[in-house]
């Protein structure tokens, strides 16, 4: 979300890398819906063209990104894996990182998606600072 709705910035970045194809974006169908649910909230408070600027601006950074698109895990699974994550509400987003095995999965929620999510899901969890401080060969 604040990678398309920001200027710049670590977020602006990291899909600019995918729109060119030098990373590969995966996109689980339950963060897409989220995406796309705060974005029509974001942009009832814009003025129209902007709002229609931001929603054709989505849409066009979808098609050059050409995402993987992880679909929703079924409703068993996620009652099975529960105990993954603390957050309900979060377990359909791990079980689709789980099952595409993405080399990252990235995100600002460290409340939720912590070192111990990361060793249980066997996944590897940081934000786009982090990322890009490992790119960059910087460790912290």
């Amino acid at each position: 979300m604040a990678g398309i709705v920001s200027d710049r910035g670590l977020d602006k970045a990291t899909l600019s890398l995918c729109a060119a194809k030098i990373c590969k974006l995966v996109l689980a169908e339950v963060v897409r819906e989220e995406v796309e649910e705060n974005l029509l909230l974001h942009a009832e408070g814009l003025r129209s063209a902007d709002s229609d600027q931001l929603i054709q601006d989505y849409h066009h950074l979808i098609k050059l990104t050409d995402p993987e698109v992880v679909p929703y895990p079924s409703k068993d699974l996620v009652r099975a894996n529960r105990h993954l994550i603390r957050h309900e509400a979060d377990v359909p987003v791990l079980l689709s990182a789980i099952a595409s095995k993405p080399d990252w999965l990235l995100t600002h929620n460290t409340k939720h998606f912590t070192r111990a999510v990361a060793r249980r899901a066997s996944l590897h969890i940081a934000t786009p600072a982090e990322f890009f401080r490992t790119l960059s060969g910087i460790v912290r």
